[in-house]
This record gives C-alpha cells, structure tokens and sequence, in this order.
C-alpha cells in the first residue's frame, strides 16, 4: 500500500464532491456500458491501473467480453465498437489528451450527430470525471483491492 495523502481523511468534502459528480452520472441517460467504456479508455491513457482494474470487473460483471475490453487498446482498428461507441471514444481520447490538439470539430460534430446534445453533455462531463478520478489515483497510488 502507499503511503501518500489519502484525500478522503484529509480533504473529505473535495471527496463528497467527486462523490456527488457519480451520483449525478449514475441519474444520466448514458448507457452503463458506454460509461465503462469511457472510464476504461481514458484510464488506460492516463496509466491509472486502479481505475483500469475497477472498471474492467465492473464492464465484465455487467457482460462485456473480455474480448472488447482488451480491444478498447487498439478501438479504431477493432470491428468489435459501433458508430455510437466510436463517436464516444474518440471523445474520450480527445478530452482526454486535451493538451495535444484540443477536441476537434469532426469529432465533436460527429459525437453531436450520434448522441445529441444532452448525452453529448452527459458523456462529456463522465469523461472530464473519470479524468479527475485518474489524476487522484495515480498521484496518490491507489491500489485496487482484489477479492
């Protein structure tokens, strides 16, 4: 285990507020599946292992193959996505790694036109969310407690 902060004893209600982030995500229109997708892609971007492991048991409980999961690695290259789940994980890439060439009109036109506005909004804010998550797990080094 490590021994750096641990947010939640220290600032507990940044933590209720992350907390209150899920709560809301959970309420949304995004498909569970689509959710665990985003939070799966953008934690293997950022090398957040406890988020990667997390939501992987999450997706397989929930009956996502193994098979996608580890294709999520090479998405753009794999028959195994839709167009819908395309549009959103080249959002997630893009948000993602905003740093690199923000997030591009085709991809944002693209995920409009698949999604709409609302569950636009909704996947947007589950990716800036698991983004946050990521950040606060690798500079921390959580560890994912296994069964």
């Amino acid at each position: 285990m490590s021994d750096r902060i641990q947010l939640a004893s220290q600032v507990p209600a940044a933590v209720s507020a992350m907390m209150g982030l899920e709560a809301y995500l959970g309420g949304t229109d995004i498909p569970l599946s689509l959710k665990e997708l985003i939070k799966l892609r953008a934690s293997m971007l950022n090398g957040c292992a406890y988020c990667i492991e997390m939501h992987a048991e999450v997706a397989m409980k929930h009956g996502d193959s193994p098979q996608r999961l580890l294709a999520l690695a090479a998405w753009r290259e794999s028959p195994l996505f839709d167009e819908r789940e395309r549009a959103v994980l080249a959002l997630t890439d893009e948000v993602t790694l905003i740093g690199e060439r923000g997030l591009t009109e085709e991809t944002y036109q693209q995920a409009l036109a698949l999604l709409g506005e609302t569950l636009l909004a909704q996947c947007l804010m589950q990716v800036v969310t698991i983004n946050a998550w990521n950040r606060i797990a690798v500079a921390t080094r959580m560890e994912h407690k296994h069964p």
